[in-house]
């Protein structure tokens, strides 16, 4: 019976996690169409699970995904690219609720040079 006890348990908080981790990571919490966003990127944190910029966009800070460091390297973005003080245009999916002034990006131009993140997206 414990044994059946701790297998529910581990079961509900694996199912838990997994439903949670989806709803960030994915692109379910997005509204599916793209906008086009022009700013100064005003922090930058790169690493796992994904990287995250604050930019700012005519005196608005939008917090943006952008992908994870493999993800990156393959768009051909290099050391220092995305680093405070550039300006960049990013194309991506905006949070449902536009309140939050958060988006996933899906392609980011630096001086004229497109990046694509997910080149199989629109």
């Amino acid at each position: 019976m414990r044994a059946i006890l701790v297998a529910l348990v581990f079961a509900t908080a694996l199912t838990l996690t997994a439903q949670r981790s989806d709803a960030h990571h994915g692109w379910a919490w997005t509204t599916g169409g793209n906008i086009d966003l022009t700013g100064i990127i005003k922090t930058a944190r790169l690493g796992n699970p994904h990287g995250v910029l604050t930019i700012d966009v005519e005196g608005e800070i939008w917090t943006v995904e952008v992908g994870q460091p493999w993800r990156n390297r393959r768009a051909g973005l290099k050391e220092g690219n995305l680093a405070v003080g550039v300006e960049v245009r990013i194309v991506g999916e905006p949070s449902a609720d536009l309140k939050k002034k958060r988006m996933k990006a899906e392609k980011i131009f630096i001086g004229g040079r497109e990046y694509p993140l997910y080149p199989d997206r629109d």
